[in-house]
């Protein structure tokens, strides 16, 4: 196990009406606060009418930055950037799942810098000042809440890029169960997918690291357990608690400290995103058992191999047969929650990007589990046309 500094200064309120302390909460940071957040579903549902009584009892004068996308776009950052400035904002609220989270984390570090926050997309060193973050999570999935990284996207470049830095990591976050009880099926399937996949690009990795590999299975079983009874019964507080609780500790670098990865299928499926809008969750289910298959090897085997026993209960003894058996597993989960399993199936009908998709994927895959490069990635794309192929 390598080395690390383990330091993850966010508070976290979970459970049912942890809302109710927005207001003491916002009052530790910030006299004036940007309420950051997409569609009308928040305020259908009341969480929007609950965070301003909170606001209003404290006396916390609030703005608005609505519309904000799946794929958080550079321009709505850009928009709430100056929305700070003009109003003095001294703290950003992000109110929905990790699309907000991410926007409300670049626009904290966009208030302290001079020039266009694309800029931290190829340098994020150039952050060294952001303003408190709180989330308040409406959607179980990206684990945004608790970690120091955003993905925006600039679709007229159809390129969606990562930022990380541990400044961007928010203050607060506000975990409630009951306010993922109005999240879609398909929104709930996504969600499992997508904390899924981040325990899984965790857990292939080319470090020991038996500790984190065994919470990594237990979060995995959690969320093969979970995701199928929040998707069939939505209101099951102990399903959604549990899935809630299990993205947050996907990603919070818990399972990442001492265990060098970098991951593979999220860069990938960063480029079907950029070109082409997809629901990140679904990509990354459709990409995740080609690049299995793909990388299937003397080498790999073993792993993929306990993935099966540990994590699917496969009791074949044959490693190379249990590999394939937990694929199929996997594969089976994806379809218990209706994902789509073909790209054709979400809208993707030609071969006509990959190329470029492929070359704009390669430099996040340095050092990665198993190096990929642009034709690797390029018959990833193409496997993942027809089921089976």
């Amino acid at each position: 196990m390598e080395n690390f500094i383990y330091d993850i200064p966010t508070k976290v309120y979970f459970g049912k009406q942890q809302i109710q302390h927005l207001g003491e909460i916002a009052s530790e940071c910030a006299k004036k606060v940007l309420l950051v957040y997409g569609g009308g579903s928040i305020k259908k549902n009341g969480i929007y009418q609950d965070a301003v009584a909170q606001l209003e009892q404290s006396n916390n004068e609030y703005f608005d930055l609505s519309g904000v996308e799946p794929n958080p776009r550079v321009e709505t950052v850009r928009k709430g950037v100056a929305l700070c400035r003009e109003h003095q904002i001294d703290a950003v609220i992000a109110i929905g799942g990790g699309s907000c989270v991410d926007c409300a984390k670049v626009i904290s570090a966009g208030v302290y810098y001079d020039g266009d926050v694309w800029d931290f997309t190829d340098n994020p060193n150039l952050i060294t000042k952001t303003l408190p973050v709180i989330a308040i999570i409406t959607l179980a999935a990206t684990g945004s809440e608790m970690d120091g990284i955003a993905v925006i996207s600039d679709m007229n470049k159809c390129e969606k890029k990562p930022i990380r830095n541990l400044l961007m990591r928010p203050k607060y976050a506000i975990l409630d169960p009951t306010y993922t009880f109005t999240v879609s099926k398909y929104q709930t399937a996504a969600g499992a997918a997508d904390i899924l996949s981040h325990l899984m690009e965790s857990y292939f990795s080319n470090q020991d690291a038996y500790m984190q590999k065994a919470v990594a299975e237990a979060l995995m079983k959690t969320v093969i357990k979970y995701g199928p009874i929040a998707y069939e019964e939505p209101e099951n507080y102990e399903a959604r608690a549990n899935l809630m609780w299990a993205s947050t500790w996907a990603i919070n670098d818990f399972l990442k400290y001492g265990n060098t990865v970098a991951w593979s299928v999220h860069a990938i499926e960063h480029q079907l995103s950029a070109f082409y809008d997809i629901t990140h969750g679904i990509g990354l289910a459709i990409l995740t058992p080609s690049w299995m298959k793909y990388i299937m090897n003397d080498k790999t085997i073993p792993d993929f191999a306990k993935f099966a026993r540990n994590v699917w209960g496969i009791e074949e003894q044959d490693d190379k047969k249990a590999a394939y058996k937990g694929i199929e597993a996997l594969q089976n989960f994806y379809a218990c929650l209706n994902i789509p399993k073909t790209l054709q199936e979400v809208g993707i009908q030609s071969s006509e990007h990959f190329e470029v998709m492929a070359k704009q994927a390669v430099p996040y895959l340095n050092n990665n589990y198993y190096p990929l490069n642009q034709d690797d990635i390029v018959q990833i794309y193409k496997d993942c046309f027809h089921e089976g192929e």
